[in-house]
């Protein structure tokens, strides 16, 4: 096949998956600087996860950073020289400005490479949502599609990419800037557990508060049940921030409403857990259209 699709870390697949797609998928890590060091995160492949997820527990904070223009430069170039056509399917650029650094990439390689066809998508989605996008763009390149049918189906489904989730910790969604510190005092000694999504923009939106874990995990399934259609054959992806008995309860409760749903389990990404923490649960799908 002609196709290479490239992504970011901030896809939240499981490293099992891309490296069994290895022959069309390739993912730019993201840099993420923790206790004085840089590490690129590449999906648990040279860093212990667990590692990470226990100096989170331990109240460590990294940030992350985006991927600067020369590494797209010099992905986008191998897989050219290869004779592949690309497409990029990108972390929301209301998050980060890391698509910005695909595109100024893509306008350097064109002006000696003309030819190249470098197809780019801003996904306006994030974490498994960007990785629901990735997942059904595999099976459209199997089934033969070219770079820019993929990329024009892309365009067409991203405002039906549905991802909500629940954090267990408000501290991180405040160090984010996406809550106020009053907001996360206050939350957390009411034990409230908001349950946040992705508007029209790509932005982190929340949509509603609950008390305690099971009232958390309930109301993703119902978001679930109000925008699936039971007629869409895509895959559905399950997140979680090393928690893995909450991520089977949600799925359970998926399967409840659809048996026959086919349902994909992945841990977060370092580059992800960064910002929200452990012990998020998160479900990500295609349905109707995105809330604004």
């Amino acid at each position: 096949m002609n196709i290479r699709i490239i992504t970011d870390s901030c896809c939240d697949l499981p490293l099992e998956f891309v490296e069994a797609n290895q022959d069309l998928l390739q993912v730019l890590g993201m840099p993420i600087q923790i206790q004085g060091r840089e590490i690129i995160d590449d999906l648990g492949k040279t860093f212990d996860r667990s590692q990470f997820y226990s100096l989170l527990r331990q109240g460590i904070m990294p940030t992350t950073s985006q991927i600067n223009t020369y590494r797209f430069e010099k992905a986008f170039t191998e897989a050219i020289d290869e004779g592949k056509e690309i497409v990029y399917l990108g972390f929301t650029s209301g998050m980060s400005g890391t698509f910005n650094s695909a595109n100024i990439a893509k306008q350097i390689i064109l002006e000696d490479e003309a030819h190249a066809t470098i197809e780019l998508v801003d996904t306006l989605s994030a974490s498994i949502g960007q990785g629901i996008i990735i997942v059904e763009a595999l099976k459209l390149a199997r089934a033969g599609k070219n770079a820019g049918e993929i990329a024009q189906w892309a365009e067409q489904i991203k405002l039906k990419t549905h991802h909500w989730f629940g954090v267990d910790d408000l501290n991180y969604l405040r160090n984010g800037g996406r809550i106020s510190h009053v907001s996360a005092l206050v939350g957390t000694m009411l034990n409230v557990k908001p349950t946040l999504g992705v508007d029209h923009d790509g932005r982190l939106k929340p949509y509603g508060n609950v008390r305690g874990r099971k009232k958390s995990i309930a109301q993703l399934a119902s978001k679930f049940n109000q925008h699936y259609c039971m007629d869409n054959i895509s895959t559905i992806i399950v997140g979680h921030g090393d928690c893995k008995e909450d991520a089977t309860l949600l799925a359970n409760a998926i399967k409840a409403f659809d048996p026959k749903a086919d349902i994909l389990v992945s841990e977060l990404s370092m580059t992800i857990a960064s910002h929200v923490g452990p012990n998020m649960i998160a479900v990500a799908f295609i349905g109707d259209e995105r809330e604004a």
